[in-house]
């Protein structure tokens, strides 16, 4: 591991990106964007995703211009935009800025991209949210990769298919960030290039049977990843997974069907005003009893008390900016390999 300074981090991968011809505007909230993900720990979906969005822009599978980011239709609380493989940082983030601004008018607001950019980690945009008291929610599928099998079936047919939403309380926010599969396509990856197992039995191979071993997914015919619940609860994770894709590709009218090929995201992006609703104040009242109620529940390993979700993230990304934030190998390696792919000296 090695201890890089935040704001060093995000500085080099802006400069990538500008030195890719990517408008400053995009360049700057994508590169902010995924050094939040490290930040707060989801390193497969952070400053390591720059070395495929430059391969992308180089081989002009994505887009850098935030002119490529078009409203399609419009409501004063709804949108659709088309987004014709802009970085989907980007992106993610104008939505959530327009769902904001409806929110704070109407109480929610909404809005659905289609053809986005991949669009990194769903935690790292929800923070500059909560801090507005206000709660966003992130869902998104990707229409080019088929990775996890329906409960009952052999065959991969759809994403992980996350979703990621921000619950202000009185002190630190509860951010969600979870796959409706058992694990995601990153993991099964990473755990294949180190030759390793993966710590559960979370896919199915072609026999039927669970494993953990990726060498399974990657055979002919494929494996899978199973839905969130295993063969035993998957029909709960399988249903889940569904409404994700109907909110996603199916709201933005763009997906499976068109013979998507190109790596990307269906995304819908929802904020809501508590203000507008039981009120802010009592909103946070009643997270803050909830919480309280769940860190003082008995810890069956009482080592291992019950943390909230997104709580060891933040505490992580307040570490990061005291002490250093560290990178794994795997991640360093891609920043080493993108700053020699574009020409520029590596400078950590």
């Amino acid at each position: 591991m090695s201890r890089i300074a935040p704001a060093e981090l995000e500085q080099f991968i802006e400069q990538l990106f500008l030195d890719a011809e990517v408008s400053a505007d995009v360049a700057g909230v994508v590169s902010r964007v995924l050094v939040e993900g490290d930040l707060l720990g989801h390193h497969t979906h952070g400053v390591k995703l720059a070395q495929g969005y430059l391969k992308d822009l180089r081989a002009g599978h994505a887009k850098g211009n935030a002119e490529s980011l078009r409203i399609i239709s419009q409501t004063p609380a709804a949108r659709l935009y088309d987004a014709d493989y802009l970085l989907g940082p980007y992106c993610v983030e104008q939505a959530l800025d327009f769902t904001t601004q409806a929110a704070r008018t109407f109480g929610i607001g909404v809005a659905t991209i289609r053809r986005s950019h991949h669009i990194a980690c769903l935690a790292a945009y929800l923070q500059r949210y909560t801090e507005q008291n206000l709660i966003p929610l992130v869902l998104t599928s990707d229409p080019a990769v088929a990775s996890v099998a329906p409960h009952g079936g052999l065959d991969p047919v759809y994403t992980p298919n996350p979703l990621g939403i921000g619950i202000p309380t009185g002190e630190k926010p509860i951010l969600i960030d979870v796959s409706m599969s058992t694990i995601t396509n990153g993991l099964v990856n990473k755990t294949h290039q180190a030759g390793g197992q993966l710590e559960h039995a979370a896919l199915i191979g072609p026999d039927g049977q669970p494993t953990r071993d990726t060498a399974a997914y990657f055979g002919t015919p494929p494996g899978a990843i199973l839905p969130l619940g295993s063969l035993e609860f998957g029909h709960k994770g399988f249903a889940l997974g569904t409404m994700v894709e109907a909110l996603t590709a199916g709201l933005g009218g763009f997906g499976r069907k068109d013979g998507v090929k190109q790596w990307g995201a269906a995304v819908t992006v929802l904020t809501f005003d508590p203000a507008f609703f039981g009120g802010v104040d009592e909103f946070k009242a009643e997270m803050d009893h909830f919480v309280g109620a769940c860190l003082d529940s008995r810890p069956r390993e009482p080592k291992r008390p019950v943390r909230m979700p997104g709580h060891a993230g933040i505490d992580r990304r307040a570490r990061a900016f005291e002490q250093g934030l560290e990178l794994p190998e795997d991640v360093l390696a891609a920043l080493r390999g993108a700053a020699s792919e574009a020409g520029v000296e590596y400078p950590f």
